[in-house]
């Protein structure tokens, strides 16, 4: 029965993180079959697998003082799985509000005419500003995009009469 809690396994996404008598292992453990020394010896699996982290809707106010509602999602993973067990207490956690924080200042930055035509380059600025914050703790931010950007009804109703008053000016200077 001793014998059986000293075997591990981790799969070929996961890596062991040891602590022997508390102390950090140099390396992880991994993939395959390992054996810990039983009361001495604890192990934190960590999943190196692509995570999608889903940001919760932020209510932020755009350059031009247009209040909006954002959905974003960004795509990490571990590339350090020591960084993400022992330089933070919860990596998911801090990654997600690392991520609304960002999302909500940098969108703050731009009017709402660039935050709906030009998203590839807001994306761009959040996956850098981001990935560079999460850095020290071994996650990697591959991919943020911004999903949805809803525009409060007042504001949509404004947006169309004043794209219907310029379609019958270009049509009045056709005529």
């Amino acid at each position: 029965m001793f014998l059986f809690a000293a075997i591990k396994v981790a799969r070929e996404y996961e890596r062991g993180v040891i602590f022997r008598l508390g102390r950090l292992l140099p390396e992880p453990k991994g993939p395959g079959l390992f054996l810990l020394i039983p009361v001495i010896d604890r192990m934190v699996k960590v999943d190196l697998r692509t995570i999608t982290l889903n940001v919760p809707p932020q209510e932020v106010i755009t350059k031009d003082n247009v209040p909006v509602r954002v959905n974003a999602v960004a795509y990490f993973r571990i590339v350090e799985p020591k960084n993400a067990i022992v330089q933070i207490e919860n990596f998911m956690v801090a990654t997600s509000q690392i991520s609304q924080t960002t999302l909500r200042s940098v969108l703050g930055q731009h009017m709402l005419d660039e935050l709906l035509s030009e998203r590839d380059k807001i994306n761009a600025i959040l996956q850098t500003i981001i990935d560079e914050a999460t850095s020290p703790w071994g996650v990697k931010v591959s991919i943020v995009e911004v999903k949805d950007v809803e525009i409060p009804a007042g504001m949509q109703r404004a947006m169309a009469r004043q794209a219907e008053a310029e379609r019958e000016r270009r049509a009045k200077i056709i005529a």
